[in-house]
């Protein structure tokens, strides 16, 4: 997997941040204008995995649309939505596996 397809979902996320929190001034970082407009990291993460679950049920709709042969089905958009939707649930699985890692990490630290 590329370095990417990580940098893309994070940027999702932080475009999802920014739209919560409102415009964000130059000097103001990101953390904590999360804790002050009440975002934590699971609703961002919720909302992650929302967005991503719904550009996977646009992919099937299209899907399914195109089989069926509805005349405003088109096989380029069609593939271009499937596309997306593995591009962001591949992105979603190396958060995770991120996230995976980190925690492993913390949990063998010696105190």
């Amino acid at each position: 997997m590329s370095q990417i397809d990580v940098n893309s979902v994070l940027s999702q996320m932080r475009a999802l941040t920014a739209q919560a929190s409102g415009p964000m001034p130059s000097a103001e970082l990101p953390s904590s204008s999360a804790a002050s407009s009440g975002l934590n990291f699971g609703s961002l993460l919720q909302q992650s995995l929302g967005s991503v679950a719904a550009q996977q049920n646009e992919a099937q709709s299209q899907a399914e649309s195109f089989e069926r042969g509805d005349p405003g089905a088109d096989i380029v958009k069609t593939s271009i939505a499937g596309q997306k939707a593995d591009l962001a649930f591949r992105g979603l699985v190396e958060v995770r596996n991120k996230l995976t890692d980190a925690y492993t990490t913390i949990m063998n630290m010696q105190v």
